[in-house]
């Protein structure tokens, strides 16, 4: 990785316009024969892909399975086992919830638990998000503190929310308090030292007091917690690369994480197509676009092969609408791969393709795993991407003499 202080002193600003599409969980496994990108008709995409350089990158590390946190800051240029930022400060900055350094956050999961403790589903079916807020409504008048700590819930989408925990001393190195899989039995938090001990146990009461209140809420009755943290510092882009970076994305949790880099969060519809007419908008505005697709993730952690195809052939409709504002540099990726077989992220490279003036065209007929694994690329980390993309914009300067 190139050290933060070299960046700095060979970035400049220019002009050119980069966008990075990250098409979420696009990496997948064969199923019968062929992975998800192979099966989706990509007309739209295999054209592009003849006229730009291709390759594979690693998230974070090779065998490391990434959330979806340390896979965007790799992206971004930013070193994830440096930069550690917890899931639960990102969705809170995502819904624009104000925190203080001493607040600690979390992200929950309404989730569905059997009279034997054991987790049966960690979505509750993906309750509506109307059904969310009701919950969160319910809770948040039914557990205002615990201990003297003061508690806030806040709806996210479907079965996803924020609690915030403000009081004196709280400590954020604590393990998760969710199995992280079905048909394991639910747990509390663990603090990890003698000063987070307290914390746990105030977290774990809630738990506790919460369980409770939502025996009437099946299959939304009981609640799921990860991602204790708070506030960290980390550079903004603009500090690091000299760029002026926008973030267009539905989902909080990448809002925030966007957000904490310093990225210009612009409003958007909920469809692909609003996303797609807000870069439009704004394309004059910044210099740096971070374009955010989900449906694919959620198809592959539901295992629907079907479905993740079908969302990367909806995503290939609208990409022409992309090509026409002529960036200067287009990536296209993703931030780990979901291979439905797995239900989960995995460890697996994703397929990268990019394209600007000052390429060599690999001439790859498809944006698949497979062909892009032949490009020029070849197989790289994720951290090097915003440097590619930073040359290719003329937006470095010479290193050296």
């Amino acid at each position: 990785m190139i050290p933060d202080e070299v960046f700095r002193s060979l970035a400049i600003q220019t002009e050119s316009r980069l966008v990075m599409v990250v098409i979420d969980g696009i990496g997948g496994l064969p199923v019968r024969g062929k992975t998800e990108l192979e099966a989706a008709k990509t007309p739209n995409l295999d054209r592009f892909t003849s006229k730009a350089v291709c390759g594979l990158i690693d998230p974070v590390s090779y065998g490391i399975t990434p959330g979806s946190g340390p896979s965007h800051l790799a992206l971004f240029g930013y070193d994830p086992f440096r930069y550690e930022i917890g899931r639960g400060v990102m969705e809170a900055l995502g819904i624009d919830i104000p925190l203080s350094k001493d607040d600690l956050t979390a992200r929950g999961n309404f989730a569905t638990i059997d009279g034997r403790g054991i987790i049966v589903d960690r979505r509750a079916g993906r309750i509506p998000t109307e059904k969310n807020r009701e919950i969160c409504r319910f809770l948040g008048k039914e557990i205002k503190e615990v201990e003297g700590v003061r508690i806030s819930i806040y709806p996210g989408k479907e079965h996803r929310f924020v609690l915030v925990f403000r009081g004196e001393g709280l400590r954020d190195n604590l393990t998760d308090a969710d199995p992280q899989k079905d048909g394991l039995k639910a747990k509390g938090t663990e603090g990890l030292s003698q000063e987070a001990r307290r914390t746990a146990e105030i977290i774990n009461l809630y738990l506790k007091k919460a369980n409770e209140a939502l025996k009437s809420f099946h299959p939304a009755n009981t609640v799921l917690l990860r991602g204790f943290s708070k506030i960290p510092h980390i550079p903004t882009m603009s500090e690091k690369f000299k760029l002026r970076p926008a973030a267009i994305a539905t989902y909080p949790m990448y809002r925030g994480l966007a957000r904490l880099v310093g990225m210009e969060i612009l409003k958007t519809g909920e469809t692909l197509q609003e996303e797609v007419e807000t870069l439009k908008k704004y394309f004059d505005q910044y210099d740096f676009f971070y374009i955010h697709f989900k449906k694919p993730d959620m198809a592959g952690e539901d295992g629907n092969f079907k479905m993740k195809v079908k969302a990367i052939e909806e995503i290939d409709r609208i990409l022409p609408s992309i090509f026409k504002l002529k960036p200067d540099v287009l990536v296209i990726t993703g931030d780990h791969s979901t291979p439905t077989p797995l239900k989960s992220h995995s460890w697996h490279p994703n397929p990268i393709l990019l394209f600007s003036n000052y390429v060599r065209p690999d001439r790859i007929r498809r944006f698949t795993e497979r062909d892009c694994q032949r490009g020029q690329l070849s197989r790289f980390p994720a951290m090097d991407v915003i440097p590619l993309m930073l040359a290719n914009g003329l937006k470095l300067k010479k290193f050296g003499a």
